[in-house]
């Protein structure tokens, strides 16, 4: 299911956004939180569940793996910046993560 174009969260919008996420900051541009996991295979355990939801929302996060450390990006890039999405993938994230650990 693709969206229509989304409109742009403003910076007080954003950071009032990630203020109620965990461990997410961020700026009108993107969101971004970064996470260590247990282990390597823990880590890529939560990246195949993400896959998942993303596909689900047809709403991809940049995602990069360092060992067991995880940072995910959000960002509509058709947009140009944060949207509504952004923030729906982040609180889906946050509950794969919080079920992770």
């Amino acid at each position: 299911m693709v969206m229509g174009m989304e409109e742009l969260l403003d910076a007080d919008s954003v950071r009032s956004a990630v203020a109620v996420l965990d461990g997410w900051e961020g700026s009108p541009d993107a969101i971004v939180r970064t996470v260590g996991l247990r282990s390597f295979p823990a880590a890529i355990a939560v990246v195949d569940r993400v896959a998942v939801v993303a596909e689900e929302m047809d709403h991809h996060p940049d995602i990069d793996i360092r060992w067991r450390t995880l940072t995910f990006r959000c960002s509509t890039h058709a947009a140009g910046g944060v949207t509504t999405r952004d923030i729906a993938l982040a609180n889906r994230i946050d509950r794969i993560l919080a079920d992770a650990s």
